[in-house]
């Protein structure tokens, strides 16, 4: 009797109690991370709450030419290049075509071809919003194709408008969009009435 229990003994390895019971931590650590996840992060199509509404203005990639963005607010505040800041909206980046699209890494220039101006709303005001694209400067005297999305993100990223214009020269202004936003954050009443919004410099 004493023989097996010491042979059973000296089968029982402390090195594979010390894995078991790593195993043990590690399960019990990997359900508490689970357990502290927020769980509606996780749902797809879903965006972090960092802005209500994102207007975006692009023109082809590497086009040398200068469109600006100008939104309008229901309260009349109007953001562009030289007013980034004007109420809940926010201009993100001011594209002045391929002036601003190249860097120098290591000595060798790097270029970002995409031309786009980016606005953010940071929160809403019940009422209508007004879209303007601005042909601010030429370098090829060429007409500009402009498209003009507007997604609202929250709850979920749901593009509200997606549109063209074409700006034959420099100087040129024209409404990409028009829209009514609800007291409920829906949008309504979507349309492509012209409204001047440059301030002439």
């Amino acid at each position: 009797m004493r023989s097996r229990r010491r042979v059973r003994e000296a089968e029982v390895d402390p090195f594979y109690d010390m894995l078991f019971n790593m195993l043990i931590a590690f399960v019990f650590c990997f359900i508490i991370a689970m357990l502290a996840m927020n769980p509606k992060a996780l749902k797809a199509g879903d965006i972090p709450a960092k802005a209500e509404f994102i207007i975006t203005v692009s023109w082809p990639d590497m086009n040398p030419n200068d469109i600006d963005a100008w939104v309008q607010d229901p309260g009349g505040n109007l953001v562009w290049f030289r007013a980034r800041e004007a109420g809940l909206m926010h201009l993100d980046r001011d594209d002045r075509g391929l002036a601003n699209d190249s860097i120098v890494v290591n000595g060798k220039s790097i270029v970002n071809p995409l031309n786009q101006e980016v606005v953010t709303l940071r929160g809403f005001a019940p009422g209508e919003y007004t879209v303007n694209a601005h042909y601010y400067d030429s370098k090829d005297g060429k007409p500009v194709d402009v498209t003009v999305s507007i997604v609202k993100v929250n709850p979920r990223a749901e593009v509200v408008y997606y549109g063209a214009l074409t700006l034959a020269r420099k100087g040129d202004e024209a409404t990409a969009a028009r829209f009514t936003v609800l007291p409920d954050g829906s949008v309504a009443n979507i349309n492509t009435l012209p409204k001047t919004l440059v301030q002439r410099m």
